[in-house]
């Protein structure tokens, strides 16, 4: 039996002459960039999120990128933020020329401790303390991280918080949704995500206006009217087809959730059944709505890598989310981190193991995934 990681056929298949009836009218109306397609998905987004606002951008990784430029973070400034994530997330940092300032993570959920943000900050002098802007919390595998505490000491210390929901448009975190609850909120509409589009895109939240306007002028290279710079932006414009196709997905997205949630509840009941749960680390739903945007196992560095290729063998996809944390990527070598700086990061990237969740996954796959994990564990 196949078990691919992620399959979008099926998906599409539920979705395609919608999708073929509007990118034709597209088509007709030779309206690519931007206009009323993507006017619609930020009003939707902003609804969706319960944001006043939203602007869609070329990518997630536009949209940090674009989050940092309204709230005028530049050279020297420091933001502090996870190790443990994707690249994007540090490297929008220091694109704009800021210091990524990396806080370990929570052991159970993955995200950014707020007593490490704490500690961090406790040790930084008075200069990196006048230099600190922001503090950008990621909201990993469809899980909000700790955000009230988080929020405590960015208020306290004059800070802005940007999440990175790149992984969790729809996750909560006590009835507040993800990109709600910080001055801006990011997502990405890359394919394999939740709400994915058919190439990369991405959006921005906020709820303040003044906000809201810049990211209008950052997008488009800082101009307002057109041909008058009054900033300088870039090009991070959403295109009319990607929306288009997101604002036709988003309307399924919430019973995509739902089945999500289910193989998940799923996934625990066959693990016990099996009596699996001495040897693996099942995800842990600190939230009271977690998307699951990836399905991330625990087990023994040492078994990690050996059950990966037996699973491989198998016809079983998986993914291993990230194999190697920030602080210990080559191109961050000028903040001279060193192993075991942050100790939590490390062991999840030793550690952790990607199942399939997406909706259409179906239970004789998923008792597939279970029975050959157990048969794996009979000669360990």
């Amino acid at each position: 039996m196949k078990v691919p990681l992620l399959d979008l056929k099926g998906q599409y298949q539920k979705i395609k002459s919608d999708v073929l009836r509007i990118t034709e009218d597209i088509y007709e109306s030779q309206h690519f960039i931007l206009g009323p397609h993507v006017e619609s998905l930020e009003k939707q987004i902003a609804a969706y999120c319960h944001t006043g606002f939203a602007v869609g951008v070329s990518s997630g990784t536009d949209a940090l990128l674009i989050s940092l430029m309204a709230l005028g973070i530049g050279p020297g400034d420091r933001v502090i933020t996870t190790p443990y994530t994707f690249f994007a997330t540090a490297g929008s940092i220091a694109r704009v020329g800021a210091i990524p300032v990396f806080a370990d993570i929570d052991p159970d959920t993955y995200t950014i401790s707020p007593a490490n943000i704490a500690s961090v900050i406790n040790i930084m002098n008075r200069a990196e303390k006048e230099r600190l802007k922001a503090i950008l919390p990621v909201h990993l595998y469809g899980q909000c991280a700790d955000m009230d505490p988080i929020l405590e000491i960015a208020a306290s210390f004059r800070l802005h918080v940007i999440e990175d929901a790149a992984q969790a448009i729809g996750a909560e975190y006590k009835g507040r949704r993800a990109g709600e609850m910080g001055d801006l909120g990011c997502f990405s509409f890359f394919p394999s995500k939740n709400l994915g589009a058919f190439g990369d895109g991405g959006m921005t939240t906020t709820r303040e206006e003044s906000l809201y306007r810049s990211l209008i002028m950052l997008r488009n290279h800082g101009a307002h009217p057109k041909y008058y710079h009054n900033l300088i932006g870039g090009n991070f414009r959403l295109d009319a087809l990607q929306a288009a196709i997101v604002a036709i997905k988003l309307q399924y997205l919430d019973a995509w959730t739902r089945s999500r949630q289910d193989h998940a509840a799923t996934y625990a009941r066959l693990f016990s059944q099996a009596s699996l749960l001495n040897r693996i680390h099942l995800p842990v739903e600190r939230e009271n709505r977690h998307i699951y945007n990836q399905y991330v196992i625990r087990v023994p560095a040492d078994d990690r890598d050996a059950l990966r290729v037996f699973l491989q063998d198998s016809e079983i996809g998986t993914e291993v989310y990230y194999p190697v944390p920030l602080h210990l990527q080559k191109c961050f070598a000028s903040l001279h981190h060193k192993p075991s700086d942050f100790p939590e990061a490390e062991a999840a990237a030793m550690q952790t193991l990607a199942l399939p969740v997406y909706p259409e996954l179906e239970l004789e796959q998923q008792e597939y995934v279970v029975k050959r994990i157990k048969d794996f564990y009979r000669h360990r």
